[in-house]
């Protein structure tokens, strides 16, 4: 059943996969949070293990950077190995004067600047911020659940929505302004290609991401602390999925 970006075999992947974008956050997530984690792929060196957590069979593999490369990713985990659930575990940028760093941000959904959509989906795609702006929605029951069990955990969270972008680098700041008035949390660069292929095939998704730098203040995490930082976040998550079937 191997796909030319996956080697798992059939029955290799549970049915909710968290995915972070760093394949090393997976062999961080494996070895730490999991017990009896398995390898199942190493191909183009996008690590995904299958384990336990609590009792109950969880997989975590990575995304890679950007909207491309997390719909070949988690296309072929929901079409390809019958997952059901995906929750993306990343990073953001914060846009929000209110958000700080370390934060948690659970995305109800996303806008774009991405034509992931107009390829992948029948023409349709999201507009940008000087108009009418559409969205790409998680879903409800994990968004809900997500949110109560961070309550159960002492974890002050966001739920609200964000903008998944195709470009890191920007020419002129500026571009950030409008989502920010419209009170968009944070940006991404996958979000929006998650809930887009989890909308397409019927399938459900969540995104969750730790502010790791702020497009407005002069702040951010080093690569350790984003690693440290993120563990809220991780147990989090695994919380989530230990509550799917």
């Amino acid at each position: 059943m191997a796909t030319p970006h996956n080697n798992a075999r059939m029955g290799d992947i549970a049915k909710t996969v968290l995915m972070p974008g760093d394949p090393l956050r997976v062999e961080y997530i494996a070895k730490n949070y999991m017990e009896d984690a398995v390898c199942f792929n190493k191909v183009r060196g996008m690590l995904g293990y299958t384990g336990t957590y609590k009792g109950r069979k969880i997989s975590v593999m990575g995304s890679g950077m950007g909207m491309p490369s997390m719909g070949i990713y988690s296309y072929e985990l929901y079409k390809m190995y019958d997952v059901d659930n995906i929750i993306r575990v990343g990073s953001a940028g914060a846009f929000k004067d209110d958000i700080n760093l370390k934060d948690i941000v659970i995305a109800q959904a996303a806008c774009t600047d991405s034509h992931y959509m107009s390829l992948n989906n029948g023409g349709y795609t999201q507009v940008d911020a000087s108009q009418n702006v559409g969205y790409l929605y998680g879903d409800y029951n994990l968004i809900s659940t997500a949110a109560g069990k961070a309550e159960e955990l002492g974890l002050n969270v966001r739920v609200g929505n964000i903008l998944s972008t195709d470009s890191f680098y920007t020419y002129d700041p500026s571009d950030n302004d409008a989502w920010k008035r419209m009170g968009v949390l944070c940006v991404d660069m996958e979000a929006a290609a998650l809930y887009a292929n989890a909308a397409a095939l019927s399938k459900k998704a969540l995104c969750m991401l730790t502010i790791s730098d702020h497009l407005y203040k002069s702040e951010k995490l080093d690569a350790g602390e984003r690693q440290e930082g993120f563990n809220d976040m991780i147990k989090l998550a695994l919380e989530v999925a230990w509550t799917q079937k």
